[in-house]
């Protein structure tokens, strides 16, 4: 039911609490199956709608995530997946997560490292699946994202040091400690197949032409484009769209990398979208490799992101900053698309002061 193997050495394991290989590369779940619409569960209006095409969720711990809307703007499509239970994206991985570990994992408590919106999902979904999670910060964190964690019971560390040293803090082994990282995971990343399959299916599956998506981590960009080249090779849909990978001018490994431009992320960083600050993401490599042939990436100033912000808003969509980097990235685009865009936004506004 369960196999994730590594695309570096070929490890392969069936455990799902091993969260990368031996060798220290990313995992990856081996999709075994096509999708097939006549398996979509159609009277669920959540991600579980689409349980057939995630076998290895064995429970469900489910605050009804998914399924977001998808509205015309003035200029471009919007899916509003910050209209997710937690105010995030992240709750699609949440869900899959728990559901998958849970039965594993009570005896004990998670462990995670986010300040941010993944740590309050996290935290969200162990306190709906009754398990214990400790969730681990940066020294200095502070700020409505901090204190949705706390609300939901989980425990919280503060780390001093770099935000590499709260990852190997959280980490770290104790007993009864199991880590579920959003950054590593497979079965979180690959949760965001599920992006694709409500896009596919909202549109009738025929997807627009060009797509728009903030990028960290890379854990929506990864997951995305596994769900439409799914869909692709099961025959669902007739192309993948285009998927353009959007990131601050200030943190942008991805876009760097993928033009084979040299990158030195600054020491200090301070941008409007505080969600978007990975300098040296673990997936990167494997972005890289997804992204060759079926998309590109982009990157905007803090002035466009503060425009773009305040444009969204004046068309009644109040979300994080770092939302509104897809937004701002799709307006440096405009004379390029030939197509349909659909633009989406992430994180909910109210999650920031």
């Amino acid at each position: 039911m369960y196999t994730a193997r590594c695309r570096s050495c070929g490890y392969e394991t069936s455990d799902p609490l091993e969260f990368r290989c031996k060798c220290g590369s990313p995992l990856e779940l081996i999709l075994d199956f096509h999708f097939e619409r006549e398996l979509i569960e159609r009277e669920e209006q959540t991600i579980w709608r689409y349980r057939k095409f995630f076998p290895h969720a064995e429970e469900r711990v489910s605050l009804g995530e998914g399924w977001t809307p998808i509205i015309k703007g003035k200029d471009a499509y919007f899916k509003l997946d910050f209209l997710n239970p937690t105010g995030s994206f992240k709750d699609r991985g949440s869900s899959i997560l728990l559901s998958t570990l849970a039965g594993r994992v009570r005896s004990g408590y998670i462990s995670e490292d986010s300040s941010g919106n993944a740590g309050a999902s996290v935290a969200a979904y162990s306190a709906a699946s009754g398990i214990r999670a400790r969730i681990y910060v940066p020294s200095t964190a502070s700020g409505p994202k901090v204190e949705q964690i706390k609300a939901y019971g989980a425990e919280i560390i503060r780390v001093e040091g770099r935000r590499d040293e709260v990852t190997a803090e959280a980490m770290a082994h104790e007993e009864g400690k199991f880590y579920v990282g959003h950054v590593y995971h497979p079965i979180y990343w690959d949760a965001m197949r599920t992006v694709a399959y409500e896009i596919a299916e909202q549109f009738n599956w025929r997807p627009p032409k060009y797509i728009f998506l903030p990028v960290s981590a890379g854990t929506l960009l990864l997951g995305t484009l596994r769900g439409f080249k799914h869909l692709l090779d099961s025959g669902e849909i007739d192309e993948m769209p285009f998927v353009v990978a959007c990131q601050t001018k200030l943190i942008s490994p991805l876009y760097h990398k993928l033009k084979g431009l040299t990158y030195s992320p600054p020491k200090v960083v301070k941008s409007v979208a505080d969600a978007l600050i990975s300098p040296n993401p673990p997936l990167l490599n494997m972005m890289v490799e997804e992204m060759r042939g079926v998309g590109d990436a982009e990157i905007v100033e803090e002035e466009e992101i503060i425009e773009a912000h305040r444009e969204l808003a004046l068309q009644g969509l109040y979300v994080e900053p770092s939302s509104a980097v897809a937004y701002a990235a799709y307006k440096k685009w405009l004379g390029k698309v030939d197509g349909p865009s659909l633009v989406i936004l992430t994180g909910m506004g109210l999650k920031v002061r």
